[in-house]
């Protein structure tokens, strides 16, 4: 099965189309569909910037730093895929001018954030949605199905066969042989481990007793650093299923799993069903910040529901000296219809207008 684009071409039409509209600040906002903003010329500025964090937005920071690097003169951008905690550590320190993570800042972080930014509000910034891919290997089977029930099962061990009744129940009519299961998760702490579990537990909590985390707490299966790493295990294992961001799916050449939403729809995983499940998750941010908190058991028809988000954590004000301008034109352009646009063609999902137009706000008061 492979990953159809017709999609992503009408979504990136339609996203370079929407025009921006003003949306309340109030916390504990449920995300309204409203216009993102327009494509705009890049706000260039001069400077280097020094940020470092999460590996799951490299490749999207790699072609956002090119982009704006060719287009400013005289600007240098450099981001360090040290993982999630470590550019968080970074910014608090004073030595990353923003900082990449897969989940906002915690309740104990927020205060260390707010005092380098001078005692003013650090905030969250949404800015690359991450579809999680369930991908597998497995003879004769290109069109596989699971329910989330179903999907936890494997992953906790309590399904160990392919032609398993409940595997046969999402998928009737199906030719399954009776192949051996092997599950591959994450050996290491990430973001990608965190909202996966966090998708488990919340669509399938009476399967998955594990709760949810970076680090994986499941028995058996087997570990594989990195998604590359779990990609290539699945890739050279007949019978094996793992799950990593889809850019890593598409690259490793794998078949991915249809997953059943909350709307009971088999979702293929495309660009646009992604973002479908972001446009809904509430805004729990206050002020500035743009804070998500996804549904992952969303009812939105055509919703793909095992998604990740990244954030850029920057100070709302109070920043690093003399770069203000620099890390507003910078995370403007990413912010932007141009920025969002490039992402279906990286393995990753733009942001919903309306997720998109609060993110723009939020970089415009950067002060």
């Amino acid at each position: 099965m492979k990953l159809q684009r017709n999609g992503s071409i009408a979504c990136l039409a339609l996203t370079a189309a929407l025009t921006l509209s003003a949306c309340g600040t109030d916390s504990n906002d449920t995300a309204a569909t409203v216009a993102g903003p327009p494509a705009a010329a890049i706000n260039c500025a001069t400077g280097t910037l020094n940020a470092q964090g999460s590996s799951a937005q490299k490749n999207a920071m790699d072609e956002w730093r090119k982009n704006y690097q060719q287009q400013c003169s005289g600007s240098t951008i450099n981001y360090e895929p040290t993982g999630s905690g470590a550019g968080v550590q970074a910014f608090i320190s004073g030595t990353a001018d923003f900082a990449g993570s897969d989940t906002a800042l915690t309740s104990a972080q927020q205060p260390q954030a707010n005092a380098r930014c001078g005692g003013n509000p650090a905030v969250n910034l949404p800015m690359v949605v991450g579809p999680i891919a369930v991908a597998y290997n497995l003879s004769g089977v290109d069109n596989l199905q699971l329910s989330p029930g179903t999907l936890a099962k494997i992953f906790a061990g309590g399904i160990t066969q392919w032609d398993d009744d409940a595997i046969k129940a999402d998928n009737p009519g199906a030719s399954l042989p009776s192949t051996t299961i092997q599950s591959v998760h994450r050996s290491d702490e990430s973001g990608t481990t965190g909202n996966f579990t966090g998708y488990l537990t919340a669509a399938a909590g009476a399967d998955w007793t594990f709760g949810q985390g970076q680090a994986w707490k499941a028995p058996g299966g087997t570990g594989s650093k990195g998604s590359d790493g779990v990609a290539q295990s699945v890739k050279s294992t007949d019978g094996s299923i793992g799950y990593m961001e889809l850019s890593f799916a598409e690259n490793a050449g794998l078949n991915m799993a249809k997953i059943k939403n909350g709307a009971g729809q088999f979702q293929e995983l495309t660009p646009e069903a992604a973002s479908k499940t972001i446009e809904g998750a509430q805004i729990t941010g206050a002020g500035n910040d743009v804070t998500l908190n996804i549904n992952y058991a969303t009812a939105a028809p055509g919703a793909y529901p095992i998604v990740l988000v990244t954030y850029e954590i920057v100070c709302s004000k109070g920043g690093p000296s003399g770069k203000t301008a620099l890390i507003k034109g910078f995370l403007g352009y990413t912010a932007s219809s141009e920025g969002q646009g490039i992402l279906n063609g990286l393995g990753y999902a733009p942001l919903p207008g309306n997720v998109q137009s609060r993110v723009q706000t939020s970089v415009n008061n950067i002060a």
